[in-house]
């Protein structure tokens, strides 16, 4: 790996070069076999634990430099590794490892009355461009998943991260030399200038097929305004949680702890809860009361106010606010139509959350809101690849287009179709 480029004199040039070394991983890559890709990865896991302290090394200077920058601790939070991260990283590529080879399998196939046989089996999208910020896993995730789908990646991480995400790549690259696959196959821009950015959302003259982009707003509008290929957007987490009237209290309250609390920057992390005004009474204060006691600031509206001495007076822009901090905004609702119009209203599509009994609003819920993943009675934090079983993921892909919720290995695909035939002539 080529060391950190704080400037460069033509990046136009240098990410040329990148772009035709992905196209010679790619093509590697899309023939490669499955014990191949199994051995890169496994070996690749067995890297990122035998180099532990070296990773940890190279996130402490990340996380010194963005302690200097005073950057949030929500922020920090996402940069951080220790090893118990590190732990879920390498299980997070084994996972990936042993997961079914999606190239070549057969999605489906037909006769038709003419005798001609037809098969759509899956193919690696070609070259994955993944622009994301601070999390550093999000190197192994995307790294892996593209070789186990069979594409070429192209990697520009945040500059915050920069030195935690070489340190893992480099272990990656270990796992394709020794599976005999090319090291560019994985590739991970070696500038911090945004040139390089501009360049990946131009196509570097063809060779990115597809881009994914992992970060905040700002990042996510800049690649959806100017990227000239396809792009499955990664929006905000804007996470709801509704207690219907038929909550069970005991799961209302954990469940929207463990959404809110247990990981307040990451983009499950519930941001509005809405409750039913029939359980206020019952349920309001318990749940606040389970927050505030972690340190949750509480922003309501004019009922959660008059019983809530703590809270905070929610505003307009409280309701479209993904806080990735220990703030909630919370609203009273008078029926679960009134809940599923402020999401349809106020949600990024991302993930939203039911606590109820009734199969009948579970039903309702689920058929009437438009979001990637909806959970019942379980944390919103269970909106992840891996909890999923996808061993990671790229992002949640929160459009509507080919991929929709964790980005793992399929959703890394597209198809072909195969038509075997016997001599047929169209009349």
């Amino acid at each position: 790996m080529s060391a950190v480029l704080e400037t460069a004199e033509d990046i136009p040039a240098l990410m040329a070069e990148i772009g035709r070394n992905a196209r010679i991983g790619a093509n590697a890559l899309k023939i490669a076999t499955s014990e191949q890709k199994r051995t890169a990865l496994l070996t690749a896991a067995g890297a990122i634990n035998a180099h532990r302290r070296k990773i940890l090394q190279a996130n402490a200077l990340d996380m010194r430099a963005a302690e200097e920058k005073g950057i949030s601790k929500a922020f920090l939070d996402r940069l951080l590794l220790d090893d118990k991260r590190i732990d879920g990283i390498i299980e997070a590529v084994r996972t990936i490892a042993e997961l079914p080879d999606p190239v070549g399998t057969v999605i489906s196939e037909w006769d038709r009355p003419n005798g001609l046989h037809i098969e759509r089996v899956r193919t690696p999208l070609g070259v994955i461009g993944v622009i994301f910020e601070s999390r550093p896993n999000v190197t192994a995730d995307a790294g892996a998943l593209s070789i186990k789908s069979g594409n070429a990646v192209i990697l520009r991480g945040g500059s915050d991260s920069f030195h935690s995400s070489r340190a893992i790549v480099e272990c990656l690259l270990d796992g394709l030399h020794l599976a005999g696959l090319p090291t560019e196959c994985v590739q991970l821009v070696p500038t911090t200038d945004r040139a390089a950015v501009g360049e990946m959302l131009r196509g570097l003259d063809g060779a990115i097929d597809v881009i994914v982009p992992r970060g905040g707003k700002t990042l996510v509008a800049r690649v959806q305004s100017e990227a000239r290929v396809p792009v499955f957007a990664h929006l905000e987490g804007l996470v709801h949680v509704y207690i219907d009237r038929s909550a069970d209290l005991e799961k209302a309250v954990s469940v929207t702890l463990n959404a809110k609390m247990r990981r307040t920057g990451i983009c499950g992390a519930a941001e509005t809860l809405l409750v039913h005004k029939d359980v206020v009474g019952t349920h309001l204060k318990p749940i606040i009361e389970a927050l505030v006691a972690k340190g949750c600031e509480i922003r309501g509206d004019a009922t959660v106010m008059s019983l809530i001495p703590v809270a905070r007076p929610a505003t307009e822009e409280d309701w479209k606010t993904e806080y990735e901090d220990a703030i909630i905004s919370v609203k009273v609702v008078d029926s679960i139509e009134d809940a599923i119009a402020h999401i349809e209203h106020y949600s990024s599509h991302h993930t939203e959350a039911i606590i109820a009994e009734d199969a009948g609003a579970v039903e309702k819920f689920f058929n009437e809101i438009d979001s990637a993943i909806l959970v019942h009675n379980a944390s919103t934090q269970f909106a992840d690849g891996g909890e999923f079983g996808f061993g990671g993921e790229i992002g949640i892909a929160t459009g509507k287009m080919h991929a929709r919720g964790p980005v793992g290995v399929e959703q890394l695909t597209s198809f072909k179709y195969r038509v075997r035939g016997n001599g047929q002539l169209r009349p």
